[in-house]
């Protein structure tokens, strides 16, 4: 890969996000933003974009998806480009920048990036927190709480239906671990034809009983409708369910899945410039720090840390507490064997 984005450290800790940047952009541009909607753009447009459109005169126009490159790259096709700002995860990120479809970003204008986790940073993009895929049950439902992702694929000890994001990022890790696999030694053994083998072999298992979502708002819902016992989701979806909705969720934090979520600047934006400075504004510690008073993703600067409520750093899923037997995506291995894993995957699903 000619990108290389440096792999989290288990020592991650809960950052934070803040005051702007003082740079000013022309207040009639209107940046266009693609993200992944739900609870996390809610929580961006209070933390983030309201503050800045409010220093600069910047509106933004937002758009959501459920990630890929396929409407970027006919974008970079085409030459006329409608988003200026995007939000992506690494292995995305890591093949954008590759095939150019992302701007460089000048890693200067950030400032002292001492205090960045490693990795954070990269050629083209910028973290804009840490997120983790979990899952999630309905306390109320269960007699009996799970513990561990095994309890996840055991039907007999919880039968029922499950949620799953319609994908095999995520679903091959997690059946890999329940047959297992230590998470050290994941993607050693999904990176053989026999680890894929093994991990397909295991989700077999619950196929039947598998809900498959696509937007990361269905998670919370599928739960709170009943429609399943347990669903995979990401963490900050429950956490929003459970603090503004009241919902009786509970998150099993085994084998999660973590990784950075990045902001980028689409190659050829008409508004470039202002989308550049908005990532620049929405860095700072301080806005870091109050991304996380909306939704429970952890900042990646350290200097965040003492700007977030100590009772909210219990929440993140790099408290010590929910940390214990983590796996960091790997996103070269998704970068580089997406496509074959993905054709799989389609064809799987209609056996």
């Amino acid at each position: 890969m000619k990108t290389t984005f440096s792999s989290f450290r288990t020592t991650l800790g809960a950052c934070a996000l803040g005051m702007f940047a003082t740079a000013t952009v022309h207040a009639a541009d209107t940046i266009s933003v693609v993200t992944f909607g739900g609870a996390y753009e809610a929580a961006a447009k209070k933390a983030w974009f309201e503050p800045f459109t409010a220093k600069t005169g910047n509106q933004f126009s937002t758009e959501s998806y459920d990630g890929g490159l396929a409407k970027l790259q006919a974008m970079e096709q085409s030459k006329n480009p409608t988003w200026d700002l995007i939000d992506l995860e690494t292995n995305d990120a890591i093949t954008a920048c590759d095939e150019g479809l992302i701007a460089k970003f000048d890693k200067k204008a950030l400032g002292n990036t001492s205090d960045f986790l490693p990795g954070s940073i990269s050629d083209c993009a910028v973290s804009a927190m840490v997120w983790s895929t979990v899952y999630a049950y309905d306390s109320s439902k269960l007699k009996t709480a799970p513990t561990t992702i095994n309890d996840f694929f055991d039907l007999n000890k919880y039968p029922g239906k499950r949620g799953m994001r319609k994908s095999p990022k995520v679903a091959m890790e997690w059946a890999l671990i329940a047959d297992g696999v230590a998470p050290k030694d994941v993607y050693k053994t999904l990176s053989t034809p026999a680890g894929v083998d093994r991990a397909f072999k295991k989700l077999d298992t619950i196929k039947p009983s598998i809900v498959w979502w696509e937007a990361g708002a269905q998670a919370p819902q599928l739960l709170a409708d009943g429609a399943v016992v347990m669903t995979q989701a990401y963490n900050g979806r429950i956490d929003d369910a459970v603090h503004k909705d009241k919902k009786p969720f509970k998150i099993v934090w085994d084998a999660q899945v973590y990784d950075y979520e990045w902001w980028a600047v689409v190659n050829g934006a008409k508004h470039a410039d202002a989308a550049q400075k908005f990532i620049i504004a929405s860095s700072t510690p301080q806005a870091y720090a109050d991304l996380s008073k909306y939704i429970a993703y952890a900042p990646p600067r350290k200097d965040a840390i003492p700007l977030i409520d100590k009772a909210r750093l219990n929440d993140l899923p790099t408290a010590p507490e929910n940390f214990k037997r983590p796996l960091q995506i790997n996103a070269t291995f998704w970068a580089d064997n997406a496509d074959a894993i993905n054709k799989r995957f389609q064809n799987w699903l209609t056996q």
